[in-house]
């Protein structure tokens, strides 16, 4: 390890209860990013500092490596994953001061979530904040062997991060405020490689057997349950300042799109034959108002990442923000976040058949703004007429190319 690199891993964690300073952090991040450079040795000075008593460099040096986990090489995350064991900070607790007591309990709540981030990277072999996203994506292309394996894991991990828990009037210092930017910016990472995976999972939840459909279904409640703790979370960010419009506003789907999961799954382990299908037309089918402007949203299928300020009606016309854009000031200009550049002509709709949708969906891919979601007429009989003649369960991928058209997510097809 380099002098310099020393000199700033050792700056960055000093006693002064303020964040580590931003000179430090860059010369790390170099020299990490740098050909060759070790990251073991200063792995091992930033683990040092975290068996001090003090909870200033405590905390300075679990941000220092959060920092570097989020911004640096990704050989320093996978080194970090191959130890043996990373933080045992469970029993922290600093009584020298009063601070101390409050900052204790986010140190051993922060450090958690550092080494259930390793350990994901251990479990997945990669870092699911980076991967490719979109539709030929590393989530949205996995099996449902790989998904029920990888889904459960990623679960653990937000579980960890939500699990920080600060009250606004909680940040009262630079360093635990770091920690929660931090944070902030891994949790819309982490909830688009989440929301990507349950989106394949529901895609071929008709085609489970038994036992997977139950364990799919299990991982789709427990989502729910994360997305309203993630709802929480971010209220948080926009009271400590956090700018509105890089907030994404989560909006949930409707209840019935749980009881026809529900309802299938019970059809499977009941193994009557007679009983019709439940009609997904019935959960999913929006609403279409006699304006012709129509909202993007969760009522279209599950869950939608808009924001509140950036979606906003003008002249008859929606602009709609999506999750990436949420991340436009705050992760740079890399909105892809590791996948290749996409193309015009790659971002397909569902075909004139299924729905029409006039001047298109028009997409700026530098900031992955829809600037017009103005539909025409669409021919949709009433509901009653729509429900399949009676067939038998379980229902298979040929009896439900209606059903999964209707799973159709008004989401960018970038994301």
């Amino acid at each position: 390890m380099g002098s310099s690199a020393s000199k700033a891993a050792l700056g960055a964690t000093t006693d002064e209860p303020t964040e580590p300073e931003a000179k430090h952090l860059a010369d790390l991040i170099r020299y990490i990013n740098g050909t060759n450079m070790s990251v073991e040795h200063l792995a091992d000075v930033l683990s040092e500092k975290t068996r001090s008593s003090s909870w200033v460099v405590v905390f300075k040096a679990l941000v220092t490596v959060h920092h570097l986990m989020v911004h640096g090489n990704e050989r320093f995350i996978q080194h970090l994953a191959s130890r043996h064991s990373l933080f045992t900070l469970h029993n922290f607790l600093d009584k020298s001061v009063i601070e101390g007591y409050t900052m204790s309990t986010f140190i051993r709540r922060y450090s958690k979530f550092l080494n259930e981030k390793s350990l994901a990277y251990r479990l997945i072999t990669s870092d699911i904040t980076k991967t490719k996203r979109g539709m030929d994506g590393m989530m949205r292309t996995m099996d449902t062997k790989q998904l029920l394996n990888t889904l459960p894991v990623i679960q653990t991990q937000f579980d960890a991060l939500l699990n920080f828990n600060a009250n606004p009037d909680e940040l009262t210092n630079g360093i635990v405020h770091a920690a929660f930017m931090l944070l902030f910016k891994d949790s819309l990472r982490l909830f688009a490689a989440y929301n990507e995976g349950i989106l394949n999972l529901l895609d071929k939840y008709f085609d489970m057997r038994k036992n997977q459909c139950k364990e799919s279904l299990d991982i789709y409640i427990k989502f729910l349950e994360r997305t309203t703790k993630l709802v929480q979370f971010l209220k948080v960010a926009e009271q400590v300042g956090i700018d509105q419009n890089d907030i994404p506003y989560l909006t949930q789907a409707p209840h019935s799109l749980l009881e026809a999961l529900k309802q299938h799954l019970a059809s499977l382990e009941e193994k009557n034959n007679s009983l019709l299908p439940y009609s997904l037309q019935h959960a999913l089918i929006p609403s279409i108002p006699n304006n012709p402007v129509v909202k993007a949203s969760a009522s279209s299928a599950w869950f939608a990442a808009h924001k509140p300020v950036g979606a906003r009606q003008q002249c008859g016309k929606i602009i709609a923000n999506n999750l990436d854009g949420s991340l436009a000031s705050l992760v740079g200009t890399d909105l892809n976040l590791g996948e290749s550049p996409v193309n015009r002509s790659d971002m397909k709709w569902p075909q004139p058949s299924e729905m029409e949708i006039a001047d298109g969906m028009k997409w700026q891919l530098n900031t992955y703004t829809c600037t017009s979601t103005l539909w025409k007429h669409i021919s949709v009989p009433s509901v009653p007429h729509m429900v399949l003649p009676p067939v038998g369960y379980p229902v298979t991928s040929q009896q439900v190319p209606t059903y999964r058209t209707l799973l159709f997510i008004f989401l960018n097809p970038g994301l």
